[in-house]
């Protein structure tokens, strides 16, 4: 291969990745808006907080059982197919949340998500096999952290425009917003990706099936147990995840091409690390889950204001991040990670101790310190996994760490509201406002909430510092 070839092979790279993150900012967006318009939704639907926390948790369950599976049939059929299938069935599906307005119960907009989570996850499962092809080796790691400002950037935009769209448009425009801007971002990624064909190679469907298998029955399970359980039916679900689970195990020891490489978690630093990665978004989706029904229903905040409040968070990441990554390339992983989750606890122990007399700034600051906890946390962490990992298996590393923070999205939320309903009675959760002492009681479970978010990154601090340390590779 003579001089100019790499020059051939990796032009336009630059070009890929600006659509590659216009593109992906939609997710980010998406969630984040769903969390701030939350209470209002359930109040349209005139529904409690169990009912309404399935709106964004079914999205992300769909998402984290599938990002794996997404991932091993992009190596087989080709990155571009699998990402603009999944961007035009987002397009549609946004289309569909929006519409659910005109319906009767807020089931069909949980269907719905479910939908749009089926084809986020295909948008969400392939951009770092994009990038990392796209471009030669010495720029892949400015590459890819160029690419996670957009996630970040997304999580910034998304709370204060969900809170505008929702006070000025009402809360279905938070999903019709993604139909013009998904249809420009199909247009140009359809001209600009490479097509980057696959290889051939089976598809895992019996790993694909078991995962997703134990991640909604678990999921159920602890959401429906609110501390005191539903006898037989909550034992049944346990049961099913549990042997969902071993299913899953063996299946992927098993198999030939297995859609998880078990192998993986021998490493101690990349186990670790994961482990660290799933406390600390369990931790985080407590905050970004209650946070909302906090300022709305308490505090009686307006949506723009719910969202503005809640942007301290994600903006507080995007400012911190890109430096915390550059510092830990410098002095290594462990002690930036521990750190960063360690503040988090402090964050979410300082949101336990809120009044009902808060202002927006009370909330805004320890929000902030949360996100520059999570900022510190995150690139360091992320550069764990990946450098604990041989080359030819970047990619399932990437995925697993994906599905592990989507995961923990999903438990976080579940959890959080597990806490909630152990000490809250279901006639005050399904008040829109609260004052009095259904208002303290509301509080109260928020508290021990907020409590059980510190004690999950508080684990994540401890799992980042034991890591044992081998050299970057």
């Amino acid at each position: 291969m003579n001089a100019k070839s790499p020059d051939r092979q990796y032009s336009g790279r630059y070009s890929i990745l600006v659509a590659i993150m216009l593109v992906s900012i939609m997710g980010p967006i998406d969630g984040s808006i769903v969390n701030v318009t939350l209470p209002t939704i359930a109040e349209y639907f005139g529904v409690e907080l169990s009912a309404a926390q399935w709106v964004p948790m079914t999205y992300l369950l769909v998402i984290s059982s599938l990002l794996l599976f997404y991932g091993r049939l992009g190596d087989i059929l080709g990155y571009k197919r699998i990402y603009l299938t999944g961007l035009a069935g987002f397009i549609g599906a946004s289309a569909l949340c929006g519409l659910s307005y005109f319906l009767p119960t807020i089931h069909w907009l949980v269907a719905f998500r479910a939908i749009q989570g089926l084809t986020a996850g295909m948008m969400m499962a392939v951009p770092h096999a994009i990038i990392t092809a796209s471009f030669p080796t010495i720029e892949r790691g400015k590459a890819l952290g160029i690419y996670a400002i957009s996630i970040s950037a997304g999580l910034a935009i998304g709370p204060s425009l969900g809170g505008f769209i929702t006070y000025s448009l009402g809360w279905p425009f938070v999903f019709l917003v993604n139909v013009p801007i998904g249809i420009a971002g199909f247009l140009w990624t359809h001209r600009i990706l490479p097509e980057l064909k696959g290889r051939p190679g089976k598809i895992d469907i019996g790993g694909a099936v078991t995962s997703f298998v134990f991640l909604l029955s678990f999921l159920l399970f602890v959401n429906y147990s609110k501390g005191s359980g539903l006898g037989f039916a909550n034992g049944i679900m346990l049961l099913v995840a549990v042997l969902a689970g071993i299913s899953f195990f063996l299946v992927e020891r098993r198999v030939d091409s297995p859609m998880l490489n078990l192998g993986l978690f021998r490493n101690l630093n990349f186990s670790f690390a994961n482990i660290s990665a799933l406390l600390n978004f369990m931790s985080q989706y407590v905050m970004v889950f209650l946070t909302p029904f906090y300022l709305q229903r308490l505090l009686h905040f307006t949506p723009n204001n719910v969202g503005l409040t809640m942007t301290a968070f994600p903006l507080a990441v995007m400012v911190i991040a890109p430096f915390s990554g550059s510092l830990s390339d410098r002095i290594g992983t462990r002690a930036l990670a521990s750190f960063g989750a360690a503040m988090c606890a402090l964050a979410l122990f300082l949101m336990s101790q809120l009044t009902l007399s808060a202002a927006s700034l009370d909330v805004a600051w320890r929000l902030a310190v949360f996100g520059l906890g999570t900022g510190v946390f995150q690139s360091p962490n992320n550069s764990a996994v990946m450098g604990s990992t041989p080359r030819p298996q970047l990619g399932i590393a990437s995925g697993i760490l994906s599905t592990l923070r989507n995961v923990g999205m999903v438990f976080g939320i579940a959890m959080g509201g597990a806490v909630l309903y152990a000490l809250v009675s279901p006639t005050i959760l399904q008040q829109p406002s609260l004052v009095g002492d259904e208002a303290a009681t509301f509080l109260l479970g928020l508290r021990y909430a907020y409590m059980v978010g510190a004690i999950l990154t508080g684990m994540a601090a401890i799992t980042s510092i034991i890591r044992v340390q081998h050299p970057l590779r």
